[in-house]
């Protein structure tokens, strides 16, 4: 298989959620996260399996430094209702899930979500990564530093699929701007002519890993279907935006839904990517 979309949560994972990339997943944390919160080694805590990959949640990677902090790193293809309440929700879960039978609250860590997002979640922001914290309303202050959120809008880094290389180039000023060339643009890149700001040892084994990438018969279906979803949702979206509906509204996600199956999208798929089950789904439809 050629043209492998990192993307594509089974793909994204392959390359950054197992112990032979852990260096990639290093990379891309440090990337993100501000210079108190860098790490020079993470422990992942559910690395990707080929044979319980159907079980697992492809789109998220959990992994914990040496210091204890702990990072929850998703890529999300579909822009679902209440993504921010999903956002930290599982926030959430990554700080409450540290405490063990009878320890004591001061051996919590700071967790720290990082939300890779194939669309538009904060049309306000003009930026395409932002971070979150609670803050006092009128000083700012921030009291409650175990809490930070990173959003990651990729289209708005580039949504242009003519762009040339050198087009994205003007935008690469910093490592995480490498790192969503290489998740948006990857098409465009060559190992062997890496242009200055994208000549970095690290980019170039995730260009390799993806360019040997190999999908066992389910895996490659898995990929397949999820593909298909990231290009017709993308599609679908654009329609609706250009008809003026609401897409978080039911009848919005109905009719999403409605197309999805019609594109012959797995419903087991559509379940997974939207959060609802299969009866759910059957009663939105019906």
């Amino acid at each position: 298989m050629t043209n492998i979309s990192p993307r594509v949560d089974i793909a994204f994972k392959k390359i950054f959620g197992v112990e032979e990339n852990k260096d990639l997943l290093i990379s891309l944390i440090n990337s993100i996260v501000g210079i108190e919160d860098q790490v020079l080694d993470v422990t992942l805590l559910n690395p990707y399996n080929p044979k319980s990959f159907k079980q697992d949640k492809l789109s998220i990677i959990k992994a914990e430094g040496l210091d204890g902090k702990r990072f929850n790193i998703e890529i999300q293809i579909s822009d679902e209702a209440d993504y921010d309440k999903r956002a930290l929700y599982y926030w959430a879960k990554l700080y409450t899930e540290q405490l063990q039978v009878a320890q004591d609250y001061s051996t919590l860590s700071k967790a720290i979500g990082i939300h890779i997002l194939n669309f538009t979640s904060i049309p306000q922001a003009k930026n395409y990564h932002n971070i979150f914290h609670i803050t006092e309303k009128d000083s700012g202050l921030v009291y409650f530093k175990d809490m930070e959120l990173h959003t990651i809008e990729l289209n708005k880094f580039t949504d242009n699929p003519n762009e040339k290389l050198s087009d994205i180039m003007l935008k690469v000023k910093n490592s995480l701007d490498m790192w969503s060339a290489f998740l948006t643009r990857n098409d465009l890149l060559r190992i062997d002519n890496l242009p200055e700001g994208l000549n970095n040892e690290s980019l170039k084994k995730a260009i390799t890993v993806l360019g040997v990438m190999n999908f066992s018969p389910e895996e490659r279906d898995a990929y397949e279907d999820h593909l298909k979803w990231l290009r017709v949702e993308t599609n679908t979206l654009k329609k609706m935006k250009e008809e003026g509906k609401a897409e978080g509204r039911v009848e919005g996600k109905a009719e999403l839904i409605k197309i999805m199956l019609n594109n012959g999208i797995n419903i087991d798929i559509i379940s997974k990517q939207i959060g609802l089950s299969i009866d759910e789904i059957k009663k939105l439809i019906l």
